[in-house]
């Protein structure tokens, strides 16, 4: 089985204790881990500040049989002022193409963020909780697999949004779980 992790700064393992893009080592990113969990190829491709990319992105992918296509992005837009609600509907837009291949899709929503340098208020976390809601409705919408990564209580570093090195290992190891669980029931 092959699972392709498309997302953003959290998938690619930035680390934020650097000043120019650094990323955590292999055995400290979630997508590594995850491979050595499951003994599945697990491909990174995840791009520091992405965002849901414009449907022609979706149309361009190929998904072939025994490959997963794991989505978890939103949390730019979230920092940029995007309401959970459009984020959905942006996301919904980039999946529908890929909707003939739907068991191979699994839809993770981002942890919530927490109070930090580029978290300053609630709210913001707020909004995080509402989009992991609104995510949730779309998968049961389009009838995709869908992980709430909500309560599973990521470490985050002192920015408020991206994954501390013990954060990586805790989703690794729920993702994990969650993914076999999938497996198990056919879902993927």
């Amino acid at each position: 089985m092959r699972i392709l992790c498309f997302g953003d700064s959290n998938t690619y393992g930035y680390d934020p204790r650097g000043f120019y893009g650094d990323r955590y080592e292999a055995e400290n990113r979630w997508v590594d881990l995850l491979g050595t969990l499951t003994g599945h190829e697990v491909i990174n491709a995840g791009t520091n500040g992405r965002e849901i990319p414009h449907v022609s992105y979706s149309r361009s992918l190929e998904l072939r049989d025994n490959y997963i296509f794991l989505v978890m992005v939103g949390t730019n837009e979230l920092l940029g002022g995007m309401a959970p609600k459009k984020i959905a509907a942006r996301m919904e837009t980039f999946l529908k193409p890929l909707l003939p291949r739907r068991k191979q899709l699994l839809l993770v929503a981002p942890p919530p963020l927490k109070r930090g340098l580029w978290v300053p208020t609630d709210a913001l976390v707020e909004e995080s909780i509402r989009l992991t809601e609104a995510y949730r409705l779309l998968a049961q919408k389009l009838d995709i697999p869908f992980v709430d990564s909500r309560n599973w209580n990521i470490d985050l570093a002192f920015d408020g949004v991206h994954f501390s090195e013990e954060g990586h290992h805790t989703f690794a190891q729920n993702l994990a779980k969650e993914l076999t669980v999938c497996l198990d029931h056919s879902n993927l």
